[in-house]
């Protein structure tokens, strides 16, 4: 492309300081470095962990950043080194790298890699390196990702090629989200068929892990939320039972212990919160209940009492729902293809990348599942 080896300069929805809204800027985007891949970003969703880091987290070590890891898009170009993509690909940049030489790549255990911005500053979620400027300042790249852009620079062994009959502004979803949910219950927890599961959390990685335990052959999926509108959308994915905590006066371990004659099998917390995190562990039935915790969030400890482990009970977390990044993405992709996977139904908002902040406030009100920003013409 014309553009190869050159600074671009583009829009982006850059976030000066911590609790205040973003600002579209004119920004410069070097050209990619050995390694690195430059991405037209065509279509981004907006996820919680954006917000998490913007009004939650607000680290000082963390500004300016452009946020936004749930993105799609095209290879503008590649830097010195990259044979694995080319101009024109259809790609997902990815917020976990996969190097696939390190002994967590390597090992069929994790997907975890020792590589990438979590390796380093996992509680700013970025590097100090960045290809960003704006007014003569470097903008920090969030999460390695950065989507909130029109163009950004990622390193290789963080970007998944997927189908090129992929619809970007659909699939976009499974650089964050739908992934997240899904496998945390088909990897992580590991559902059984027959096996009864409780979802914590509707938001979109909630009925991610929804449509996770109904693939993985769960007889009775309990979703669990304070707000009664999500249930519809939660029985498309596959629940058959909803229950409010604020519906009952008794903890709401307690009220799914008598549904489920001593609790559930499974449990998967998609809040982000660490007291429905302790919820979620004690809803499950002693002996072999297995509860995952999905929500990120690194503000608070988790507190249990040792009788609900030592009875049997395992907590696990999960990551990125345990796919190893660049493999499992253009898997979900070709589910999705093959109407495997839903992505549509998740999306209930379409709005453009100006309008970032509308869309920031609409997850923060609770009444969106999903927005997926339309960044640059295909």
């Amino acid at each position: 492309m014309a553009t190869a080896g050159k600074v671009i300069k583009c829009k982006a929805a850059v976030a000066w300081e911590p609790n205040k809204p973003l600002v579209m800027e004119e920004i410069e985007v070097a050209p990619p470095k050995a390694g690195e891949v430059r991405i037209k970003i065509v279509a981004t969703g907006v996820c919680h962990t954006d917000l998490y880091h913007l009004f939650e987290s607000m680290h000082k070590d963390g500004f300016p950043a452009v946020l936004g890891h749930e993105g799609a898009g095209i290879v503008e170009s590649v830097g010195p080194g990259v044979t694995e993509f080319k101009t024109g690909d259809k790609v997902i940049p990815l917020f976990i790298s996969q190097c696939r030489e390190c002994r967590f790549c390597k090992s069929p255990k994790t997907n975890q890699c020792e590589k990438g911005w979590a390796a380093e500053r996992y509680d700013v979620m970025s590097l100090e390196d960045s290809r960003f400027t704006c007014k003569g300042k470097k903008v920090l790249q969030f999460m390695g990702t950065s989507t909130f852009s029109e163009y950004t620079v990622v390193n290789q062994m963080a970007v998944a090629k997927i189908d090129p009959a992929a619809p970007l502004d659909k699939v976009c979803l499974l650089g964050c989200g739908v992934c997240t949910g899904y496998g945390a219950a088909v990897n992580t927890a590991k559902v059984e068929p027959g096996s009864t599961c409780a979802v914590f959390g509707l938001g979109a990685v909630g009925l991610a892990a929804v449509m996770g335990c109904k693939a993985a052959g769960a007889k009775r999926i309990i979703a669990v939320d304070i707000n009664p509108e999500k249930y519809e959308k939660a029985k498309v994915f596959g629940a058959t039972d909803f229950v409010n905590p604020k519906d009952h006066s008794k903890p709401i371990s307690q009220v799914l212990s008598e549904m489920t004659d001593g609790g559930v099998d499974f449990s998967l917390e998609c809040v982000g919160n660490v007291a429905v995190m302790r919820n979620a562990l004690e809803s499950c039935v002693k002996g072999w209940g297995v509860s995952v915790l999905v929500g990120w969030t690194d503000l608070y400890d988790i507190a249990a009492r040792p009788l609900q482990l030592i009875a049997g009970r395992t907590w696990k977390g999960s990551l990125f729902g345990g796919f190893k990044s660049k493999d499992g993405v253009p898997q979900m992709v070709k589910g999705y293809l093959d109407k495997k996977v839903k992505l549509d139904e998740f999306i209930t908002h379409n709005m453009t990348l100006a309008q970032v902040n509308d869309a920031i406030d609409l997850m923060k009100q609770g009444k969106c599942i999903r927005t997926v920003l339309s960044v640059s013409p295909q």
